[in-house]
């Protein structure tokens, strides 16, 4: 079982309407798996699903990785792309309060070793499992089952004190920058959080170390 890697931050990568959303209904969503973009992920949560005869499986993709270019390309890419910042501790606990929800981090498996086909995974493996190839994500997934309920989203009470930081697309243009940031800070309750605009296409500290480059 792949346990939750040790670090004070869990990411989540998104765009701005679903972050104002989250702000102003004070929320994170769990949604149906079923339109990811990796086939192979959503069906082994379907699969999951099918084999325990349950009605409703939910998830949340998070990352304990840095900040890295490529969660933004994949997961945010373009101006309105955001990242979240959690507490980490705080927001597992929370989560983890609602029933029916379990948060591991994903393991990732190659399909054969030493040219032999691995093992099949069990049952309660599925929902934490990816290919290898996706490993740089780092990712930590929060799973709702529900063997009664058809749901395809769950809305989880979430409080702003479990937000670090918020970061602005790298790709989010400079003199767009202010107006995004009043949107934030405009929610009730948002005035005093961190909102910044990520650097990593285009920092000013890295590139004077070339300029000092002996």
């Amino acid at each position: 079982m792949a346990r939750v890697r040790s670090t004070v931050t869990l990411r989540r990568y998104s765009d701005l309407p679903a972050l104002l959303h989250s702000l102003k209904h004070r929320c994170v969503t769990l949604l149906d798996p079923v339109t990811w973009d990796d086939t192979n992920d959503s069906y082994y949560l379907l699969k999951y699903k099918e084999k325990k005869k349950l009605k409703s499986v939910l998830a949340l993709c998070l990352t304990d990785a840095e900040e890295s270019y490529h969660h933004w390309r994949v997961f945010s890419h373009g101006p309105a792309g955001v990242c979240i910042d959690f507490h980490r501790a705080d927001l597992i606990s929370t989560l983890e309060q609602t029933s029916g929800v379990t948060v591991r981090a994903v393991e990732y498996r190659k399909i054969r070793v030493d040219r032999r086909q691995v093992p099949p995974p069990k049952v309660a493996e599925l929902p934490f499992l990816k290919r290898r190839g996706f490993a740089a994500e780092q990712e930590v997934r929060a799973v709702y089952e529900s063997p009664t309920q058809i749901q395809k989203f769950l809305d989880i009470r979430l409080e702003l004190s479990l937000i670090r930081r918020i970061t602005l697309s790298p790709w989010l243009n400079r003199r767009l920058k202010p107006a995004a940031m009043d949107a934030i800070r405009a929610i009730p309750g948002c005035a005093r959080l961190d909102v910044r605009r990520s650097t990593l296409v285009g920092n000013a500290e890295w590139k004077k170390l070339g300029d000092d480059a002996a």
